[in-house]
């Protein structure tokens, strides 16, 4: 039993990389601005549908996970997955390629996403915590792989077959290593439960729980802390060709040295979630985010190892958010309807896919530079501050 435990980890991360993908959008940005002759506001389009879809079909994705076997569902999102990769090596216009690439990847990634972690937790209910962590770990370093594969891809046959190859290798392998994917015959023991402070004293359902204080503040944090992850993470590429002396290799290199700080920032902001509670986690992603904003926007431009570490400090707290969200959830609104409430909740992740990009793109059309850019996440910092600080947390 334990090799086919460790089989399942090990193919469920494979698969989370693949799907994390999205988040070498920038490797292909500034490729498409070029190919298709399109604003960079236009060339996060793509990018910015895609997660919006994925945070969409998470949700309604949710319910059938208890339906239906695991490997249905991971051949169904990496199918619809690779179709929308190569659909989008097809695509002639920004339009299409939108639709391609943002909303059928975006489905696809929602479909297959929950999946892993699912079947992990079942299969390890003792360590649930550092199981799933690990699990969702694969989607946040995904770029240390995919960045520089899809970087050499570019070079070597162009963006349209980048895309067609990319899309060819998912709808085979996805499917096949969901084969993997299957829950145990029977429940295993879990640990004995334990009541500690934040433990609810009642689960709240959906409807419940949208009516609480609680739910607005974490929501509107999750925006916050989003809409800045993600405002950075899709125009990196771009970012660092305009503020350093690197090329386009070697920022796809940084992306992967960014990626790992992604990783890391998932199970790290869970543990101080876990031990010092949501409060403290996202003061600290706050606090964090306010100063790599407030370096980049006063000394950005003076060397590229001062974007390396700011950038790192960036990509790190967006895979925080990704743990405070879902532990915050659990631990204010109870485990028994945790999948629809962490559902609801991941709309909040699609929101600042659009805010993120959408603001990102126009502040370097229309004002010119990246600078402007930084000092709105040091704004949006203090806010998410003043919010963490203000609102209250009842869950009344």
């Amino acid at each position: 039993m334990q090799l086919k435990q460790h089989k399942i980890v090990i193919f469920g991360l494979v698969i989370m990389v693949m799907l994390g993908t999205v988040y070498s959008w920038s490797v292909f940005r500034v490729h498409v601005e070029s190919e298709f002759g399109i604003s960079n506001t236009l060339s996060g389009l793509p990018y910015m549908v895609s997660l919006g879809f994925y945070a969409l079909s998470m949700m309604f994705a949710g319910p059938y996970l208890d339906h239906y076997s695991p490997r249905i569902m991971v051949m169904i999102g990496g199918v619809i997955i690779g179709a929308g990769w190569i659909l989008a090596g097809f695509s002639q216009s920004i339009l299409v390629l939108t639709l391609a690439y943002g909303v059928l990847v975006g489905i696809g990634i929602g479909v297959a996403y929950g999946v892993p972690m699912r079947v992990v937790a079942k299969w390890y209910p003792r360590h649930q915590g550092l199981m799933v962590g690990l699990i969702l770990g694969g989607f946040g370093i995904s770029p240390l792989f995919t960045a520089p594969l899809a970087g050499g891809l570019i070079e070597n046959f162009g963006l349209s077959a980048s895309f067609k190859i990319l899309g060819a290798f998912y709808v085979i392998v996805i499917p096949l290593l969901g084969l993997a994917m299957k829950n145990p015959q029977k429940t295993l023991a879990g640990p004995k439960a334990r009541t500690t402070n934040l433990t609810p004293t009642k689960s709240l359902g959906g409807r419940e729980m949208v009516r609480t204080r609680a739910f607005r503040g974490l929501y509107f944090s999750f925006i916050l802390g989003t809409t800045i992850g993600l405002m950075v993470i899709g125009n990196t590429g771009g970012a660092g060709l305009a503020l350093t002396d690197r090329s386009s290799l070697q920022i796809a290199q940084m992306i992967s040295v960014f990626a790992v700080f992604n990783g890391i920032g998932r199970p790290f902001f869970g543990w101080v979630t876990d031990r010092s509670g949501y409060q403290a986690a996202m003061t600290l992603s706050f606090v964090l985010i306010a100063l790599a904003g407030i370096v980049m926007r006063l000394f950005g431009g003076m060397h590229w190892g001062v974007f390396l570490v700011a950038y790192a400090v960036l990509w790190f707290n967006l895979g925080g958010w990704l743990a405070i969200a879902p532990a915050t959830t659990a631990q204010l609104f109870g485990p028994e309807h945790y999948s629809r409430n962490y559902g609801i909740m991941m709309t909040a992740y699609g929101l600042g896919a659009i805010l993120g990009t959408l603001s990102s793109g126009a502040i370097v059309d229309f004002l010119g530079g990246y600078g402007e850019k930084f000092t709105l996440i040091v704004l949006l910092a203090f806010l998410g501050l003043w919010t963490v600080r203000k609102m209250g947390w009842e869950k009344g």
